[in-house]
């Protein structure tokens, strides 16, 4: 049998484990270690081993041999833990995340780098056991021997005579076949037996219900295992009436170590399924892009029954509206299944920041907050990056050092904070720290020096968005960590390139929170339709504050002929969208057109439209992929008419409206009589 079509079972979970085992090992107190943390980084690689047995992967399971034996003997208490011991396990799971890699690429893990980790594991029990105890150079080539060697529990390789109902529930001929090929392995077969879907076998091993599992798992799913200890004298014959009672395991013999596997479908409530399936996300997308063609479809439909006067039939407009509502439902419950909370994204960083602050001699403590906030996965994947650099910017610039925060009367520990939050159609992701704060001086100073336009009359949020420039630096020196200048303008660049944007806030002495704001989900955006000149554009409705007539007495100039308009006490840069966006046969005259007050990048702006048609939900298609990168534009979608209708990208906007546009001349035509510079 060919079993390579179950490699991608076993190396989603084999990564889900080594996860898990990292998660543990970090948490772990090495004074008084958790028994149950102890115990679930053990059955993290025994797990992992029994897997890498099976499908022939050899050098992943001998490191997992040689670690697993090493963690059984911390369980047991004869190993006792310290820092760098942790540091070691955490060293050979990297290691074992190197070599899943290489087989999941089709590839032979560095055999060097298998020598050293299993050299560095060997000499650590030596050193701490006194003799290397069954972690020498005869590592397991087959199953049987490597479940046996380890043994999922410290008695099971003593106790003798075990007995276990296998129940094979709904398994197919070949698998089936297949499983109990492994269980004839695992010890002696006494009896066989069909029911309907369900195959049952009774074998008598030494090992314990663990290590049945660890093998069979990864070939059936665990809601078609059913695994029963039963009572070592116990007849054949009387089995069945065993099996009814649910016998308990033998006396003297540990519940754990013969722990029961429940199928799901026994489990859930009124017989259901199991409740959980595995997808490829290139299913879920493409159920997505149909989605997005459907919504499409029903605007077309909405648009065709306005214009030919049919919404007067009460039958049809009912219809329609019932047909709106369901598209977006169907809508959300399909963008459902793309989320992902952000503990996905936040337990990568706890190991970041613990070996980070080691190597810059702090100490810092990281926190996380709105781990279950969800977020589409593909921005959860594109998200990871930009954070790690600012994660890594905050240890190494922002927290200080224990010396320099005892005489600035802090605690010698540093805090570091990951949080996220959902505000309106938006996610909001910060890194904050409680360290120096940016230096308002040394960043003015800087970037004149690399001859950026700057002023002393800046405001502090647009003083902090300098650091974003390509080169930026106010490092000291240049470490490995950082201090190149090279990053900052990246992460902003891939978060805009993501729809978001990036706001700072800082406080001397107090620290600084970098704020990343980013849509739910690129793929289906709530939009306002408005009409410049001739041409309909998109703005993102979660960037919409709201919209006004603006009137000669709230219009200023400005010098270099910026246009101002006051909105309450705030004075707004007021962006005409047709000089933007090159757009003929436009409202010059701004009190003859709408302002719509909007934000982006942390700043409110007021642009120039002359009509707003209305709010609609539009499916977002990239247009660099299918055309290029059009200044101003973040996306395109198509409205119910056929035609395309630009996103427009509101931050953008205010840069382009800078620059000269030839076609209308000076700006000096619009602007009001007045002269005004604000305070």
């Amino acid at each position: 049998m060919d079993i390579t079509e179950f490699y991608d079972t076993f190396f989603e979970e084999a990564a889900e484990l080594l996860a898990e085992m990292e998660s543990h090992l970090l948490e772990l107190d090495v004074d008084t270690p958790d028994a149950e943390q102890l115990n679930a980084i053990f059955r993290a690689a025994h797990s992992i081993k029994g897997g890498a047995g099976t499908f022939g992967f050899e050098a992943l399971q001998r490191t997992t041999h040689l670690l697993e034996n090493l963690l059984d003997y911390t369980r047991r208490g004869e190993l006792a833990l310290r820092r760098d011991i942790v540091d070691i396990f955490l060293e050979a799971k990297d290691m074992l995340n190197d070599q899943l890699d290489a087989y999941r690429r089709g590839a032979e893990p560095d055999p060097e780098a298998l020598e050293r980790i299993c050299q560095t594991l060997r000499l650590l029990a030596l050193e701490e056991i006194g003799e290397e105890a069954d972690v020498g150079g005869g590592e397991p080539k087959s199953i049987p021997a490597a479940v046996a060697q380890s043994a999922a529990e410290p008695e099971s390789v003593t106790t003798a005579g075990r007995r276990y109902l296998v129940a094979l529930l709904g398994v197919a001929e070949k698998d089936r076949e297949l499983l109990i090929e492994e269980l004839g392995q695992l010890g002696e077969i006494e009896r066989q037996s069909v029911n309907g879907d369900r195959y049952e076998v009774t074998l008598s091993t030494s090992l314990g219900g663990d290590d049945i599992e660890a093998v069979m798992c990864f070939i059936a799913e665990p809601e078609q295992l059913e695994i029963r200890p039963l009572a070592r004298a116990e007849p054949a014959a009387e089995e069945s009436t065993a099996e009814k009672n649910d016998p308990q395991p033998q006396a003297g013999q540990a519940p754990q170590q013969s722990r029961a596997v429940v199928p799901a479908k026994a489990a859930a409530v009124g017989g259901n399924e199991s409740t959980s399936i595995r997808v490829p996300v290139t299913k879920v997308d493409q159920i997505i892009n149909l989605v997005g063609e459907l919504i499409i479809t029903q605007s077309m439909l909405n648009q065709v029954a306005t214009e030919s006067g049919d919404l007067k039939d009460g039958k049809l407009f009912n219809g329609l509206n019932l047909l709106t509502r369901t598209a977006r439902d169907l809508q959300e419950a399909v963008m459902s299944v793309r989320m992902v909370p952000m503990d996905y994204v936040f337990s990568r960083f706890p190991r970041l920041v613990r070996d980070l602050a080691s190597k810059l001699g702090k100490e810092v403590e990281l926190f996380t907050e709105g781990k279950a906030t969800e977020l589409d996965k593909g921005l959860t994947e594109r998200i990871i990056d930009p954070l790690t650099h600012l994660v890594r910017n905050s240890l190494d610039h922002g927290i200080e050092t224990p010396e320099r925060r005892e005489a600035a009367g802090k605690p010698r520990g540093g805090r570091l904070t990951l949080s996220a939050r959902h505000q309106g159609g938006n996610i909001l992701i910060e890194v904050s720290d409680d360290g120096g704060g940016l230096n308002r001086d040394k960043i003015l100073s800087k970037a004149r020096g690399n001859g950026l336009a700057v002023s002393d009359s800046m405001a502090d949020d647009e003083v902090w968005q300098l650091i974003f420039a390509p080169g930026f630096s106010t490092a000291e020196e240049v470490s490995d960590v950082s201090g190149r200048g090279v990053g900052m303008d990246v992460v902003k660049r891939n978060i805009q390139a993501m729809g978001g944007h990036v706001e700072i806030l800082s406080q001397p002495g107090q620290g600084t929170t970098t704020r990343i704001v980013l849509p739910l989900t690129l793929a289906i955006l709530d939009g306002m339709s408005i009409r410049v000149g001739g041409e309909t554009f998109i703005l993102p409705v979660s960037g919409v504050i709201e919209s006004l007539q603006p009137r000669a007495d709230d219009l200023y100039s400005m010098a270099g002929g910026d246009l101002l308009l006051k909105v309450r006490e705030d004075y707004l840069p007021l962006v005409a969208v047709h000089r933007a966006m090159d757009v003929r046969d436009a409202s010059e005259d701004p009190t003859s057109a709408i302002a719509v007050i909007v934000q982006g990048e942390g700043r409110r702006y007021a642009l120039q439209v002359d009509e707003l048609i209305g709010q609609q939900q539009v499916v977002v298609k990239n247009l660099e992929t299918n055309y290029r990168k059009v200044p101003g534009v973040s996306a395109a979608t198509i409205l119910g008419d056929g035609s395309v209708a630009l996103i427009l990208d509101i931050a953008d906007l205010h840069r382009l409206s800078k620059k000269e546009n030839p076609i209308f001349g000076s700006r000096e035509q619009a602007r009001p009589q007045k002269e005004v510079e604000p305070s």
